[in-house]
């Protein structure tokens, strides 16, 4: 009897009696709703991991971490390609790392997606700004206000753009408007008071340079342009005042070490200005207007040999900084090379700096 039973099981194993061996049979309305849940949760699934890898990309942005930061907001694109957020990041990732062209791509493709995301024409703006590109720069920036005229930052920009066109007053006007849209704005203030001081207004861009600095007192670059602005209106004190809350608040800022150096030049203080210009040189190895500015420290000691080995290090480092020229061609006169004055000063003079002009037509032959 046991024999038998034990052959029945197998005879209905093997002719698929059992029932929990046999396959779920599903109607098309029954088989296409599961296939929508199927696909649901792959769907489900991929969002997850692009809000995952944007988690990430915002955590490095923050860290300043922008090259990661682009790699992990692609990421978040492949797994969902209409997450709007993750191409307005890694444009601006793109930005911050200076990769403008990157930038102005991933933006192009966001503003199809959606063609009223003001903030990606102010990016887009700022990409085709730092490709020099400043028609479409202009543009974009103009589309940005049209969409969100409250935005203070596309005027802020918009306003840089006038600056390095030379547009000063167009660049007043809209630091201005940005002031207006945010009264605590320092960067607006500061540089509202660089337009005031390319137009020769030095109350006026004191007034702004003191009211970024209240706004921001870390502001180290207002400072120095606190100091700058008083040095050209001979207020020594308050420039070397200036330059020394610059340097407390940055002490590697080595341009304020450069222009505190340049000050005390002025006023005959030649230890003290060669140290200065020693240590911007010792912060920043490249930084051509210190050595320069060395050079003609030499000159005024007489060691016209150092004199002249700085001006070559200063036009090495760039060649087409001006008074460079003028100090080499300072230092080739005594060195009774007047060829080579000549030739230093002609090209100082073709790089607009009025002294290289001034030492040509005195002493050259045209």
């Amino acid at each position: 009897m046991k024999k038998k039973y034990l052959l029945l099981i197998k005879l209905c194993v093997a002719f698929g009696i059992n029932s929990f061996a046999q396959l779920e049979e599903l109607t098309p309305v029954e088989q296409a709703y599961r296939d929508s849940i199927k696909a649901l949760n792959l769907q489900n699934e991929a969002v997850a991991q692009s809000q995952e890898a944007y988690n990430r990309g915002i955590k490095l942005f923050s860290e300043k971490s922008f090259t990661a930061a682009i790699t992990e907001f692609g990421k978040s694109i492949q797994f969902d390609p209409n997450f709007t957020a993750a191409y307005y990041n890694k444009g601006v990732a793109e930005n911050e790392a200076e990769k403008y062209a990157d930038a102005s791509k991933t933006l192009n493709t966001l503003i199809e997606k959606d063609p009223s995301y003001s903030k990606a024409y102010f990016q887009r703006g700022r990409a085709f700004q730092g490709l020099n590109d400043y028609l479409k720069a202009e543009k974009d920036y103009e589309k940005s206000i049209s969409i969100d005229p409250k935005n203070p930052k596309a005027y802020y920009n918009y306003g840089t753009l006038r600056f390095l066109q030379a547009d000063y007053n167009g660049g007043i006007k809209h630091f201005t408007k940005a002031i207006e849209l945010d009264p605590n704005f320092a960067f607006a203030y500061n540089d509202r008071g660089s337009c005031y001081r390319m137009l020769g207004n030095y109350p006026k861009a004191l007034v702004d340079y003191e009211e970024a600095v209240r706004k921001n007192p870390k502001m180290a670059f207002a400072l120095n342009n606190i100091g700058t602005t008083k040095k050209k209106t001979k207020d020594y004190v308050g420039a070397m005042a200036a330059f020394n809350r610059a340097i407390s608040v940055d002490p590697l800022f080595y341009m304020a070490f450069n222009n505190r150096g340049a000050t005390q030049m002025e006023q005959n203080r030649l230890d003290d200005a060669k140290k200065d210009f020693e240590k911007a040189l010792e912060i920043n190895p490249k930084y051509a207007p210190a050595a320069s500015n060395l050079s003609a420290i030499y000159f005024r000691l007489k060691d016209y040999k150092k004199a002249l080995e700085l001006a070559d290090k200063a036009i090495t480092l760039d060649a087409n900084y001006g008074n460079a020229y003028v100090n080499r061609a300072n230092a080739k006169e005594m060195s009774r090379d007047m060829n080579g004055a000549c030739d230093d000063w002609f090209k100082a003079k073709q790089l607009g700096v009025e002294l290289g002009k001034n030492y040509y037509s005195s002493n050259c032959n045209e």
